[in-house]
């Protein structure tokens, strides 16, 4: 953990780094910053085959690869690690599991937006629900742009996600369009408060994220009506995104030859 708080120290010394370059350009006031990670905590280990790891750093030292090689701390960069289940278990506290699943402690993450000229309630949480796919939309209304339906001939997908400028004004703002996930045949879509999420080969689970953000009360067999119309949602989702059933994907993950990936040299921590 010492490591990984080194590193979270880094990155923070780093995004102030910029902050400060805005502000000395004189553009800080109307810049949007946002900062936001793509999963919950990993709880994997490192094993020491562990895939598509390279086998030397640039200067050819060997890399020491897991967990529980105590050869060498996490740190250098020789070491190939993760910070695993315990400090996993910390960081996604009190959500359930971690990343690779669609519960919360999976897909929950932090958004963190910084516009001192377009926020009107600086310094403050909200709850209300942001994805990746709001991030387009809101620089195009800020920009005050339209997205095209077509260029130069060709039809441009319509956007899916939709504008936090109301939720950076102040106001309510709930998400009209469903959201979906899908991840190693672990499923979820979400429609306002209801989330429906289901681990591969199992049967969907229904949760109430308003009164139940920690996913400790299954109420998919007294709320039937609504996991079905939430399923079909989901359906109609993967067979537009061609999302593959789990079970026809292959079991082993390509390796890349060391040679390719003998470039650079890291300890993971996600």
């Amino acid at each position: 953990m010492a490591t990984y708080a080194a590193m979270v120290e880094n990155l923070d010394n780093g995004v102030g780094d910029i902050l400060d370059a805005l502000k000395q350009k004189g553009v800080e006031q109307n810049t949007l910053v946002i900062f936001f990670s793509d999963n919950g905590a990993c709880a994997e280990p490192i094993e020491p085959n562990w895939y598509n790891v390279p086998s030397r750093t640039r200067d050819g030292r060997p890399i020491a690869v897991g967990n529980n090689n105590h050869s060498i701390f996490a740190g250098p960069d020789n070491a190939w690690q993760s910070y695993g289940l315990p400090w996993a278990n910390v960081s996604d506290t009190p959500f359930v599991l971690y990343k690779h699943f669609t519960h919360e402690g999976g897909i929950a993450s932090p958004f963190i937006a910084r516009w001192p000229a377009g926020i009107k309630h600086s310094g403050t949480v909200s709850a209300q629900l942001a994805h990746v796919t709001d991030i387009v939309p809101t620089l195009v209304e800020m920009a005050g742009a339209k997205h095209p339906n077509n260029y130069e001939g060709r039809s441009i997908q319509p956007l899916e996600g939709n504008s936090l400028i109301p939720i950076f004004e102040g106001e309510k703002r709930p998400h009209p369009s469903p959201i979906f996930w899908e991840h190693e045949g672990n499923r979820a879509v979400r429609l306002q408060q209801w989330k429906l999420l289901a681990h591969q080969g199992h049967e969907w689970e229904l949760y109430d994220t308003m009164t139940d953000r920690t996913e400790q009360n299954n109420l998919a067999s007294t709320h039937t009506a609504k996991v079905k119309e939430m399923a079909a949602l989901y359906d109609a989702w993967a067979k537009r995104c061609n999302v593959l059933p789990f079970s026809q994907l292959p079991r082993e993950r390509p390796i890349i030859p060391t040679s390719v990936t003998n470039t650079a040299s890291q300890s993971v921590s996600k």
